[in-house]
């Protein structure tokens, strides 16, 4: 690690900066064949259907529209890739991965089945993928079907942190109960990052953490 990028405030500075800059689709797939080259770092991004991936993406990047957001759960149906660049122009590659929504069986058990299929594949077998971001309605906690998906980021040594959305629906007081036990939950599990981020895409709450984090991975990764 080298000393610029040695606290946090360097680290939200350069998070601020990387998903300032360029942010294009470039892939997209339903199967695991059709996956793109591995190159750079990449991160996903898991939950829940309609616990809302496309926004948080696009909060996070800053864009209105870069991922497609609806409110009908089960929209995403395919491993989307976002290619992210700093707003400097330094060589930092690094690919951002909106994932399907899992647990939402109106559209038919077989295409559940088939996009869950296209999860697991993926999480087992992307050499490259440094982080599983999961996230977790705050109004709801872990329900079992996210339980199942951390069994399987433990189970094949997958790294994760939870990320809490909608975290503005609750008060001040429910949050931090709900922080509390979420992270209690957490304690056992080999594979989970213990810091559980709280945000909201409608106000923009723990975008600026959650752009640190992912900057500070990418410097223990030796990608800065």
């Amino acid at each position: 690690m080298n000393e610029a990028t040695d606290d946090a405030t360097d680290h939200a500075e350069i998070g601020r900066k990387l998903f300032a800059g360029e942010a294009g689709f470039i892939w997209a797939t339903a199967s695991l064949g059709g996956l793109p080259p591995m190159e750079g770092l990449e991160i996903a991004f898991a939950g829940r259907s309609n616990v809302g991936k496309s926004s948080l993406v696009n909060a996070l990047t800053g864009r209105k529209a870069l991922a497609r957001t609806s409110n009908t759960p089960g929209r995403t149906q395919e491993l989307n890739f976002f290619r992210i660049g700093p707003e400097d122009g330094a060589p930092r590659q690094l690919t951002l991965v909106d994932m399907p929504g899992y647990g939402y069986a109106a559209v038919g058990k077989e295409k559940v089945a088939a996009w869950t299929d296209l999860i697991h594949a993926y999480l087992r077998g992307r050499a490259n993928l440094a982080r599983v971001y999961v996230l977790i309605d705050a109004r709801h906690g872990i329900k079992p079907i996210d339980a199942g998906v951390l069994d399987l980021l433990d189970k094949a040594a997958v790294s994760y942190q939870i990320v809490l959305t909608k975290a503005d629906a609750l008060s001040r007081a429910e949050l931090d109960k709900r922080l509390a036990a979420t992270a209690a939950a957490l304690a056992k599990r080999a594979a989970a990052f213990p810091v559980v981020l709280p945000t909201s895409s409608r106000t923009g709450e723990g975008m600026t953490e959650l752009r640190e984090a992912v900057a500070r991975l990418m410097d223990e990764r030796g990608a800065l």
